[in-house]
Parts: C-alpha cells; structure tokens; sequence
C-alpha cells in the first residue's frame, strides 16, 4: 500500500492546534496589533521582489483564522522536515497564476498592499525549478504570517524520518550509532574465528561507529552541510 503524501499546510494547522485553539487565534493576534505603530513603512517592491517589509496592514474582519501562523509554528515544521522560510526575493520558481489571483483579491479586499512576502519550501527550490509543496505568507508583524497560497505537489510521506538525522547534533549522533551497530551484525560470524566474543563484537562496533562517522564529518565538511535548525531560515546555500 502507498503512502499518503505529506501536506506541509496540514501540518501546520496541527503544530498550531498544539499552542491554541482556533477561536482564541484572531483575537490574540488583534490584541498584540493595537500595540503596534500604524505608521509603518510602505514599500513599493512587489512579490517577488527585495522588499524588508515586516507588517502588512490587513483588515481583521475579513481574515481567515485557519490561515494565520506564528513564526514558532513554521520554524517547528521547517526543521521536522528540512524546509527554508525566506523571501520571495531567493526563490527561483515561477508564481502560479492561482497565487497572483489570490494576491490581488487579498489586496482588493483589505485595500492594501501587500508586501514582504516569504515562502517555505526544500532547498533547491531556492535554486533550481521543482513541483515541491511550496507556501506563500504574507508577514503581519510581532512574529505572525498570513498563507496566501500552497501549491505544487505534496511532500514525500517518509521526508520527516528521512531528514530527522539532519534534524540537530544529537539525532545525528544517534542515527551513527544505530548504523554502526546494524553493520557489525552484517559482519560474518567467522571472519576473524570460529564465533565472534562479546569484545570483538565491541571492537568491530568501535570500528564501525569511526568510519561511518568519519564519512559523515566528510560529508558535512566537504558539502557545506548545516542542521535543519541552523538553516530553516538561512538565505545561504551552503548553510
């Protein structure tokens, strides 16, 4: 049986289900805004363009809860499963005609434009053309984005168990170690005597956990490779 495909959107919606209900999601983010300075800068640069732009002037009325997100929430995803959040200005792939329709309505219907624009996405989205689940936000200050538009194809089912040795030093200490210990058991029972003892069963585990180690420190080193917590928001490629 196939699995299902991973919708980044979803989970999103269930990182921030953790923190809040979603009756109380408008009225926090209302409150925090009466706080904030209206006299903020307009910026004319458009979607895709190298805008700084940190809040966006919408009209609470006509925002969609189940569409508002926390930085917190998207750093939590972004790491689980190695996804960038970085301006539109870094991404190389083409806005669907469906996102700019959305973007002009957003900006009919709140009579405003909109501005500083980010999108979460794999890496190589950032680099080269793909088909992968990107999302498009809008920022609305004070750590909070609005969803504009998914598109693309959704992510692989097992991307999240894939990307989890990436995740922090710890995981990839620990997915060695489990490795290591796999490829002693491939080691025939009787290549160095007639049954192998607990110690040099030991020994060839040490040795395991040094070479497979050793090419991963290579890997890392020689790639420019970073952990999924230091790169999620990292506009370097070879973060």
């Amino acid at each position: 049986m196939l699995l299902k495909r991973t919708n980044i959107e979803e989970k999103l919606q269930r990182t921030r289900l953790k923190q809040s209900t979603s009756n109380s999601i408008l009225n926090d983010v209302e409150a925090i805004f009466n706080q904030v300075d209206e006299n903020h800068k307009v910026l004319s640069k458009r979607v895709l363009g190298a805008d700084d732009s940190t809040t966006n002037d919408f009209n609470f009325d006509e925002l969609e809860t189940n569409k508002i997100y926390h930085v917190n929430q998207i750093k939590e995803v972004c790491i689980d499963y190695r996804l960038r959040f970085l301006d539109t200005k870094y991404f190389k792939g083409k806005l669907p005609q469906e996102a700019l329709a959305k973007i002009k309505h957003l900006e009919e219907v709140h009579n405003t434009t909109i501005a500083g624009y980010k999108i979460v996405a794999p890496s190589k989205l950032f680099k080269l053309e793909n088909a992968d689940d990107p999302l498009l936000f809008a920022p609305m200050g004070n750590g909070y984005y609005y969803l504009i538009h998914k598109w693309g194809n959704d992510l692989n089912p097992l991307r999240k168990w894939l990307m989890m040795p990436f995740k922090n030093f710890e995981n990839l200490v620990f997915t060695t170690l489990l490795v290591s210990f796999l490829a002693t058991f491939l080691v025939p029972d009787g290549l160095f005597s007639n049954g192998m003892t607990p110690s040099q069963f030991w020994m060839i585990f040490f040795f395991m956990f040094k070479s497979i180690g050793a090419i991963v420190i290579y890997y890392g080193f020689a790639a420019g490779k970073n952990f999924n917590t230091a790169i999620w928001d990292s506009k370097y490629f070879n973060a």
